[in-house]
């Protein structure tokens, strides 16, 4: 089986110092949906894995984060491709949870879930959270300039072995010739 771990916000849609907060504000960026369908296509199974701290700040409860969930899917679908699964860590930065990037605990329970090392999966994301969670289980780090990436970028201190590409689709471009 063929898995790649995405990050949400600054990965598939845009981003929003204010947190993505309701389905409204759920804007995907371009190329991002026909990149996962060919993800799809070519036999990968799509996982998110996402930081949704505005849960446990109140800003939003589970149920509009389901409904923001629910658009995400029917965009990808209808873009003719699929999301096998989402992790979320509903807490914020200031609790000792495992499940918060830069922690590995969600990529643990993907590991788990899908009965699957991770080990050189790539894990595409925008920030050094999302880089470091995968380093630390062994997953191949890709940053895309999206979203937060070109400061990510300009910050340095990337997991050693970190791709950059300019985003999403052009992550997949380079999947498709590297197999």
């Amino acid at each position: 089986m063929k898995l790649i771990i995405l990050d949400r916000d600054g990965v598939i849609n845009f981003d929003s110092d204010q947190f993505i907060k309701n389905p409204e504000e759920w804007r995907p960026i371009p190329g991002s949906l026909e990149a996962i369908a060919r993800l799809n296509q070519a036999g990968f199974r799509v996982v998110v894995a996402s930081n949704q701290s505005g849960v446990g700040r109140g800003l939003f409860d589970t149920a509009m984060l389901t409904a923001i969930h629910v658009k995400m899917h029917k965009a990808v679908a209808a873009a003719g491709g699929r999301i096998d699964a989402i992790f979320f860590c509903p807490h914020g930065a200031d609790s000792n949870c495992t499940c918060r990037k830069p922690e590995p605990g969600m990529f643990l329970q993907i590991a788990e879930r899908f009965h699957a090392s991770l080990e050189g999966v790539p894990a595409v994301g925008d920030s050094l959270r999302d880089l470091r969670a995968a380093a630390a289980v062994g997953a191949t780090p890709i940053l895309v300039q999206t979203g937060k990436g070109t400061k990510t970028e300009q910050a340095g201190q990337l997991p050693e072995g970190t791709r950059i590409f300019p985003d999403l689709s052009s992550v997949v471009d380079w999947l498709m010739t590297a197999q």
